[in-house]
């Protein structure tokens, strides 16, 4: 069904999507910005179950494939998810020794919203190139739908293992024992 460059551009945007977020953790956010960030970021998971982070993920995830506008809000969202890494480390001094790239790479619901993400973003390019090429959408509507599809059920898996891990590992990246 996928072409070998079809590949070749997915991982390409993994890539992408990696260095994205490896910036974005870089980023320095002031003490105050952090201790901001982290109260804004406890009162939207609060009471959050999968089907919440199901709901999050995915209005993150299809934006993404919008011819064009994809590539930049899925490199925006990529970069942003790093900042918060980046103010969570600093409010949660345990993290600091967790390399940024292990949450992407070595959670099962990291490692699925990476791909997820990367379907999209690689989709929205090559959507793109087949507008600028003046050809016919039609072809690539069902590929699309197909990938939408894809991504859905493996932000939809990623939703339930996530919040299984943080029903059974505890919250305490959300609900550090800091000085609040």
């Amino acid at each position: 069904m996928f072409r070998k460059p079809r590949v070749l551009v997915f991982v390409i945007f993994i890539g992408i999507f990696s260095l994205s977020y490896l910036i974005g953790t870089q980023s320095k956010l002031s003490d105050e910005e952090s201790q901001t960030f982290l109260k804004e970021f406890q009162k939207a998971v609060e009471g959050i179950d999968a089907i919440g982070i199901f709901e999050h993920n995915s209005s993150v995830a299809l934006p993404m494939f919008i011819p064009g506008f994809g590539l930049a809000w899925g490199t925006f969202a990529a970069w942003s998810t790093g900042v918060a890494f980046g103010a969570l480390v600093s409010t949660t001094p345990a993290l600091a020794k967790v390399p940024p790239l292990a949450l992407l790479y070595l959670s099962p619901f990291g490692l699925m919203e990476l791909f997820a993400y990367s379907i999209g973003m690689s989709r929205s390019l090559l959507l793109i190139l087949v507008i600028i090429r003046k050809k016919s959408l039609k072809p690539e509507l069902r590929q699309t739908a197909i990938e939408i599809g894809i991504v859905l059920a493996l932000l939809l898996a990623g939703g339930f293992i996530e919040y299984f891990m943080i029903q059974h590992f505890g919250s305490n990246v959300v609900n550090p024992k800091s000085s609040l």
